[in-house]
């Protein structure tokens, strides 16, 4: 009997790359199933987990997806108890060329359903956002196109090359008002798939990342092909912020932080009210 082949979405960055690296290269194995990988950005991802056009292609078996977005697909997705990327004190952050304010700013950012863009929006009110592909942001901002930028990928630990200030950082200000960890993408998979393979894609994708933990020269060395020409300190200290405990398994602390962010969000009807709930 053939393998099940099951369809999985992740980002091409470095810390979903160092995340499943066992995976992709046969490190993990997962009896009568097969994962074929689908790379693309986190917003491409939300959109086709939402059949938002242009993307209303199949839907993927398990993708990553910003929380932000799970209050639109709850009916179709749960959320797994691993693979989550969280920060405690530090997240994205909002740069500019030089001190400002941001209330009512034209503010680059990265997805209209990116975690970042719903934190930014609870953290400081009202702005004008521009979407546009995250990593034209901080040139965007360089060149004076908009007043700042919301910056969720490597920016976060280069935006000082390229003579760029902080002017927010949402982990700093999330833990400061919760004393939580912020949480901002999370795997989910499809409810219909049934309990037992749900549970099955959990195990083997945390396996993926205690595999990269333990093995982690190989494991980051194929994760610096994703990581945009960072040096390998970057590429490990990048991939690292976003892939740590919680990513393997979110304790208390993180389910925690994932109900507090979409209950406030609710509150302040940003998102529709959505019952939270991960794979048991």
């Amino acid at each position: 009997m053939s393998d099940k082949v099951l369809t999985i979405g992740h980002s091409p960055d470095a810390d979903d790359a160092f995340m499943f690296y066992a995976l992709t290269h046969d490190r993990v194995h997962v009896a009568g199933v097969r994962f074929e990988h689908v790379l693309t950005d986190i917003e491409t991802l939300n959109r086709r987990a939402m059949q938002s056009p242009p993307y209303k292609v199949p839907l993927l078996d398990v993708t990553a997806a910003s929380l932000h977005a799970y209050p639109y697909i709850a009916g179709t997705y749960q959320i797994l108890s691993c693979g989550a990327s969280m920060g405690k004190g530090y997240g994205p952050i909002v740069v500019s060329r030089e001190r400002r304010e941001l209330k009512d700013a034209v503010i680059a950012i990265p997805g209209e359903y990116t975690s970042a863009f719903l934190a930014l929006k609870m953290c400081i009110g009202a702005f004008h956002p521009r979407t546009m592909p995250f990593d034209r942001i901080m040139p965007a901002v360089k060149a004076g196109e908009v007043d700042a930028g919301l910056i969720i990928h490597e920016g976060q630990i280069t935006y000082a090359d390229e003579g760029l200030s902080v002017l927010v950082d949402l982990g700093a200000w999330w833990l400061k008002k919760t004393g939580l960890p912020l949480p901002l993408g999370i795997n989910l998979v499809r409810r219909s798939l049934g309990k037992e393979l749900k549970r099955t894609i959990n195990q083997s994708i945390k396996d993926s990342i205690a595999y990269g933990f333990s093995h982690e020269a190989e494991a980051m060395a194929y994760a610096s092909g994703y990581s945009r020409g960072l040096d390998m300190e970057r590429v490990k200290r990048f991939a690292l912020m976003y892939v740590n405990d919680y990513t393997l398994e979110p304790g208390r602390e993180g389910r925690d932080a994932v109900q507090e962010f979409i209950g406030q969000a609710v509150h302040l009807g940003l998102i529709p009210d959505v019952t939270v709930e991960f794979v048991a």
